[in-house]
């Protein structure tokens, strides 16, 4: 059995190996790579007050996520990924709290189609990508920074509106002469890092258009982007998610818009809570690997209310904030990122990368309680190794 070291590349520096790759010979093959997300965070607000009482910026070094990953093929038919992802521990209900626990992130057996359709067309069972996050990740490079827009923002039940990964079965297809792709899956819904616990399931499905691929080289890094998920909490609860996205792809520049639509109804006798929100995102490039990281998010988590007909005081108009009623549309959060990046140089044919990036990171929530939302503001410095 061949051994060799690798990752994903550069252009997927967070995301250490999308669907595993076919050699044209039947020969066994496995490659071991991983990524770090080695961070240092000064807290400037809201301030945290010690253990005796005295009020102190927090600032930590911590390592973000550190991934293991193995992926390999039985035959040119089919293939496999492990990976493993080491996070730190939430939560106090037991001594791992603040612990770095192992993990499972992605857990996979990939048939691989390109025998009968396009090359990069395949169908993937276990714990795997979810059709977007990952996906894009790959375009905007800077998820050792933080999440995405759509994932890291929570919606009006606290829940993350999007995840990275999830257990399910998919299907992906490549559209000739590199004019786009999609992907659709069923998946348990309950992200990666939870078990299943009812009889729902979420249908997801992603489709990419590149409306240049063979035009001028300035724009065949175009695409559009349209994701649905159709998920429920529980029988008639919905959990539903649609975003559209623009993104380019340039050797000087990589650049997105993306909006996404919210609803949320936890039970059939809760309210359905519509959100919506957007992020615009750019990264200058250098030819000497300096760039720069510049990103606004906008979120609005109820942005409309639908009450049941037995129960219309569960949306009302106005909501306490700061001591002042305010209309419930009228709360958003919003996301300032500000930061520069050096990405390290390594051979043309390497399958490493490394970056070093200091940013400032701003959160701020208008017409929401200022005492259980304070603003948040940061400055960080991440550094980025992948192998």
């Amino acid at each position: 059995m061949l051994l060799a070291l690798g990752a994903a590349n550069l252009a997927s520096a967070q995301d250490v190996g999308g669907a595993t790759t076919t050699n044209t010979a039947d020969a066994p093959t496995i490659r071991v790579g991983g990524a770090i997300y080695a961070d240092y965070v000064y807290q400037q607000n809201p301030p945290v007050t010690d253990a005796d009482g005295n009020s102190v910026k927090l600032n930590q070094f911590n390592i973000g996520r550190a991934y293991i990953n193995v992926v390999g093929q039985i035959s040119h038919l089919i293939s496999f990924r492990i990976t493993p992802d080491i996070t730190r521990q939430g939560g106090t209900a037991d001594n791992l709290n603040g612990s770095l626990v192992f993990r499972l992130k992605y857990t996979y057996v990939q048939l691989n189609l390109d025998d009968w359709m396009t090359k990069g067309s395949w169908a993937q069972f276990g714990i795997q990508k979810t059709p977007w996050v990952a996906f894009f990740e790959d375009i905007y490079r800077y998820r050792f920074q933080g999440t995405t827009f759509t994932e890291r923002e929570t919606s009006p039940t606290g829940t993350n509106m999007l995840s990275s990964a999830d257990a399910g079965a998919t299907f992906h297809y490549n559209f000739p002469s590199n004019y786009g792709d999609v992907h659709v899956g069923v998946y348990n819904g309950e992200f990666y890092f939870k078990p299943e616990v009812n009889n729902t399931k979420a249908f997801q499905v992603r489709g990419s258009f590149r409306p240049f691929a063979g035009g001028p080289d300035a724009l065949k890094g175009v695409r559009a982007h349209v994701v649905y998920i159709g998920d429920s909490y529980v029988e008639n609860g919905e959990r539903n998610r649609l975003v559209g996205s623009v993104t380019l792809e340039h050797p000087y520049l990589h650049a997105g818009y993306d909006y996404i639509d919210t609803h949320d109804q936890t039970s059939i006798t809760k309210a359905e809570l519509k959100g919506q929100g957007w992020s615009v995102w750019a990264t200058p490039r250098s030819k000497i690997g300096l760039e720069a990281l510049l990103r606004w998010d906008n979120f609005t988590p109820q942005d409309s209310c639908i009450a049941p007909a037995a129960s219309p005081a569960l949306c009302p108009s106005t909501v306490i904030a700061n001591g002042v009623p305010v209309p419930p549309g009228s709360q958003i959060r919003r996301r300032q990122i500000l930061g520069g990046a050096y990405w390290f140089p390594h051979k043309d044919d390497a399958r490493v990368g490394s970056a070093l990036l200091i940013d400032y990171d701003r959160y701020k929530f208008d017409n929401f309680d200022a005492k259980a939302n304070p603003e948040q503001k940061k400055f960080e410095v991440h550094w980025l190794v992948n192998w």
